[in-house]
């Protein structure tokens, strides 16, 4: 964006130069020009009234020698013809009438009027300027005085000038320049202040504001408008998660309570409907529960930055086999580990790790079904570490994988299985918040396939 406001302030600038130093060095180029001209008209007038009575008495010793001399001192050469335009004495010998400008403007002359070159005398201009005027008085014409002066003095001088011109104006242009970038820089800034700060605000850094005195007064507002927005919007997530932190604490106690009494009333009940009805009432009240914890667990991982810690990927991967190990047999489940050939260190949020491998191998053992296999298989990927979690059950279709992490979802094939719908929300926060990445892959030849990754340590 700098970049484009640079460009187009330096065209509009190149564009304001031209209009002004192409008309003023044309203008320097026409002055030179008419001063030239006039000089040489003055001469050759002056030789047209020395040239009259030579050519009536028909003496021109004296006028050649003036035009020797003329030619001697300034380098302009000269040529007087009659009237019928045939040479009478010249300057010296390689002007001559064979010449087609020399010609031309003496035929103009011999026509009674002043003849010069139409031509301006640009830098690159090599050819010389011819002046003829015509010799007589009353109206009657005898012959006519041609100039013929070197142009190349004349062009160095304006091509000097061109190039003082062209300096001044390379000398404005970079100042135009300079100019136009802190200009660009000053408005600008603003703006990628702005964008640094929404980029930050989206990832999750509530704290992230903007400099609001500095820039146009636009963009000043509008910087303060995004601080005061950004405010309102921390505030409003820290009032959520405050409230559902607190709502789970509060509930906590008066569910136990709850939990116990159900758990009491259960002694004295005989009929088969009543015993069934007060199982079902507990299991209820553990799924209450669950949802809680799930609920507390994930307010605690939204609520602002963690300490990152550098972690033993594999030996917390065959740790959790470990504990899950009881739960997967019960449920006539095979729970394997693949040990990696190295340690695998990885840097992430402390216990993001096994609470995220938690979460993902409850799913897997909670929805494979009797006789499937799940495989917990840590291994090197890039520069981080990636956990994957493997199962040989039903698996998911794309659009629930794309679901899966939205809390409280659950498939519909799965409404009756025990769970909160906040294990994977609460995998993708702890991952995203230690700087990895979580994807849902289908696994072949069918299942599904859990993979977590985290930057390495260093």
């Amino acid at each position: 964006m700098r970049v484009r406001l640079g460009a187009v302030y330096l065209v509009l600038l190149l564009l304001v130069l031209a209009a002004l130093e192409v008309p003023l060095a044309l203008s320097i180029a026409g002055r030179d020009t008419q001063r030239l001209v006039a000089d040489r008209l003055a001469d050759a007038t002056r030789f047209a009234t020395l040239a009259e009575p030579a050519l009536r008495a028909s003496d021109t010793v004296e006028l050649e020698a003036e035009l020797t001399r003329y030619d001697d001192v300034y380098g302009v050469g000269a040529i007087v013809v009659d009237q019928d335009a045939q040479e009478v004495v010249r300057s010296r010998g390689d002007i001559r009438l064979t010449d087609e400008d020399v010609l031309r403007q003496a035929h103009r002359a011999l026509e009674g009027r002043e003849a010069s070159d139409d031509g301006t005398i640009y830098p690159w201009r090599t050819a010389p300027l011819v002046v003829a005027v015509p010799v007589g008085r009353g109206g009657e014409v005898i012959g006519a005085v041609v100039t013929v002066s070197p142009t190349r003095r004349n062009a160095n001088g304006v091509g000097t000038a061109w190039s003082i011109l062209a300096g001044g104006g390379l000398v404005v242009l970079f100042a135009g320049i300079v100019a136009a970038w802190s200009l660009a820089r000053w408005t600008l800034r603003p703006v990628a202040e702005l964008d640094a700060a929404a980029h930050e605000l989206g990832a999750g850094d509530y704290a992230a504001r903007v400099p609001a005195a500095d820039g146009p007064p636009e963009l000043r507002r509008l910087g303060t408008a995004f601080n005061e927005m950004a405010a309102t919007v921390a505030d409003s997530l820290e009032r959520q998660r405050a409230f559902v932190s607190h709502a789970s604490h509060q509930l906590r106690n008066p569910l136990t309570a709850l939990r116990l009494r159900v758990e009491d009333l259960g002694a004295d009940l005989t009929e088969p409907d009543a015993v069934e009805g007060h199982r079902l009432a507990l299991e209820e009240a553990e799924r209450l529960g669950e949802v809680l914890d799930s609920l507390l667990a994930l307010a605690r991982a939204e609520r602002g930055r963690f300490d990152l810690v550098d972690v033993d990927a594999g030996e917390t991967a065959w740790a959790r086999v470990l504990a899950w190990q009881p739960v997967a047999a019960k449920k006539d489940i095979t729970l394997r580990y693949v040990r990696p050939p190295r340690a695998l260190r990885a840097r992430a949020v402390r216990n993001a790790v096994d609470q995220a491998l938690d979460a993902l191998i409850d799913n897997a053992v909670k929805f494979s079904g009797p006789g499937t296999t799940v495989t917990v298989r840590p291994s090197a990927d890039g520069n981080g570490i990636a956990l994957h979690v493997l199962d040989t059950g039903p698996g998911l279709t794309e659009e629930q994988r794309d679901l899966a992490t939205e809390r409280f979802w659950r498939a519909a094939d799965a409404q009756n299985v025990d769970g909160s719908g906040l294990g994977l929300p609460i995998v993708a926060v702890l991952v995203d918040a230690s700087g990895g990445r979580f994807d849902l892959l289908p696994n072949e030849p069918t299942g599904l396939h859990a993979r977590v990754w985290f930057p390495a340590a260093p």
